[in-house]
């Protein structure tokens, strides 16, 4: 289930997925049709709408271990973060938008995962889009189940003294883990910091690496 890839490859080595050709859903073409109209009544030029995307697409973890890494250096930051993630985050020039942003943190007595059991609701703007296990309705029915045994599968083992915490995410909602700081950083410089911050520690599948 952690794993992103199909185990069956192409004739030319690669992964397989199958051809995006089928015909378009009702929500594609609404989009299509909304979209066309706003460009066309001049509420928004093409251009606009491409550099959106462009936006989105520029969106990865990397965003969210800039959080990460500040939160470990700076306690203020810290404090803010966890008692207003969306805030905290939006001063740092990573907007939510409508959504509120959540952060739990790991510590040696509790461990947070996240989850969304409805569909795929993720922070998008600091950790860029979800990996596809994340959407999968076996991760999503699984976790909230038998948090530890999914865990387990992605590496994380949790002695039985810390308690497992799952999140589960929602249309107007948002969660990110602040995964505990590796031993042996002190002094490091942010930058550095981040470095040993992963995309699976900050939804609670993984942890940070050790320096």
């Amino acid at each position: 289930m952690p794993h992103d890839h199909h185990d069956h490859l192409s004739p030319s080595g690669h992964p397989y997925r199958s051809d995006n050709d089928a015909p378009l859903s009702y929500w594609q073409v609404m989009e299509i049709a909304v979209r066309e109209l706003m460009i066309e009544k001049g509420e928004v030029t093409a251009a606009e709408v491409a550099a959106q995307i462009d936006a989105m697409d520029a969106r990865n973890p990397s965003h969210g271990a800039r959080v990460v890494a500040r939160a470990w250096d700076e306690p203020e930051f810290r404090a803010a973060l966890l008692a207003d993630a969306t805030n905290a985050t939006r001063e740092m020039g990573f907007d939510i938008g409508p959504m509120n942003l959540v952060a739990v943190e790991n510590t040696q007595d509790v461990h947070n995962v996240i989850v969304c059991t409805l569909c795929s609701c993720y922070p998008r703007n600091l950790l860029g889009l979800p990996p596809d296990w994340y959407k999968t309705r076996e991760y999503r029915s699984r976790t909230v189940k038998e948090p530890r045994k999914v865990l387990a599968e992605f590496g994380v083992e949790l002695p039985d003294n810390v308690t497992c915490r799952v999140h589960d995410s929602t249309a107007d909602m948002r969660y990110i883990v602040l995964p505990a700081r590796p031993k042996g950083t002190d002094g490091w410089t942010q930058e550095a910091l981040a470095e040993l911050v992963t995309r699976d520690s900050m939804i609670g599948t993984g942890l940070a690496k050790q320096p």
